[in-house]
């Protein structure tokens, strides 16, 4: 009797089981999503008295833990009525920021769930993720409304390209989950940072900040997961491609998070010196590179940490340690 040849592969059995354990990781994100979820009406306690805008003004005083501002001597030489006032721009500045990338994010995967064949774990999950972020776009919008500044958000030109990463979704969805990253990732840094710390910060921002991060790790975790899977399917020149974009968009979306638009700066007289000393010096981009520790985890995991790579990220001043695990704390050196 002549024995068949083996028609399973090892490469063959290693796609299967990385299929089986991204659709398992899926249906894991999409139970927490269905069993632990989020009302931006009744789980952030807007009728507390304590949360009253203009009650304990002086924790809307700008954290000098993890916000450039803050850390200037401009900022803290001001007196503590012009610090409060710029403390509460900010904060209503960064929220309104953040939901106008949910919104970028929301119709990115509206057209990405557009496509997806049937039977598709994606399809579940990114229904899921939508519906928390459109409620995070209300509890952003009550928070902003309460503190009562007209806000604009993005500065030029991302207001004006909300539309590309949206088709970036439908033409090349590895960049637009790789915007996904670069938008969540900085945000999930500085808040955790900052209800680590010890600071006393306005009730309302630190319990908007707890629902966000709860639901945002699942977020995150997905964007994650879907490059992983995604990216190795790419060709040589593919990976190439996305290990040079990578980091020019982490560069440019998470810039455009921490750095207020111009139009702040106008608000406040706020000289373009002290501008430059904030964002654009040594040490403010040290501190900044540390948003991507865990993006250049992922860059190296799915393997777009190159020596040409390597390179980009380091003339963008945001390259740096890989973080042991997710979100470490920063720790100083001694």
């Amino acid at each position: 009797m002549t024995m068949k040849p083996a028609t399973t592969s090892t490469a063959a059995d290693s796609e299967v089981a990385s299929d089986e354990e991204y659709a398992e990781k899926l249906r894991l994100l999409s139970e927490g999503s269905v069993h632990r979820h989020f009302d931006p009406y009744k789980d952030v306690d807007w009728d507390n008295p304590d949360y009253a805008v203009d009650v304990g003004a002086e924790r809307w005083i700008l954290p000098s833990v993890n916000d450039m501002i803050a850390k200037h001597p401009w900022y803290q030489n001001l007196p503590i009525d012009q610090q409060i006032a710029i403390g509460k721009y900010r904060m209503a500045n960064i929220v309104k920021v953040g939901q106008q990338l949910e919104c970028v994010l929301i119709s990115g995967m509206a057209l990405y769930n557009y496509s997806v064949p049937n039977g598709s774990p994606e399809f579940e999950y990114c229904t899921h993720e939508m519906i928390e972020e459109h409620n995070h776009n209300l509890m952003f919008q009550e928070m902003i409304d309460r503190i009562g500044m007209d806000v604009r958000g993005l500065g030029w030109p991302l207001r004006e390209l909300k539309f590309l990463g949206a088709l970036m979704a439908s033409w090349f969805p590895n960049i637009f989950f790789m915007i996904v990253v670069a938008g969540e990732e900085p945000v999930d840094h500085v808040q955790k940072q900052l209800l680590r710390s010890s600071e006393d910060i306005h009730p309302i921002v630190r319990n908007v900040m707890s629902v966000h991060l709860a639901e945002e790790a699942r977020h995150i975790s997905f964007a994650h997961a879907f490059l992983k899977k995604h990216v190795s399917g790419s060709s040589r020149l593919g990976k190439f491609g996305l290990s040079l974009v990578m980091p020019i968009i982490m560069r440019w979306i998470g810039y455009a998070i921490v750095v207020p638009s111009r139009a702040f700066f106008a608000e406040f007289d706020i000289p373009d010196r002290v501008r430059r000393q904030m964002f654009y010096s040594a040490d403010a981009a040290r501190f900044i590179s540390d948003y991507f520790d865990d993006a250049r985890v992922l860059a190296n995991d799915v393997g777009l940490m190159n020596p040409v790579a390597k390179v980009v990220w380091k003339i963008l001043r945001i390259d740096g340690r890989l973080s042991r695990h997710r979100s470490e704390p920063q720790r100083d050196a001694t």
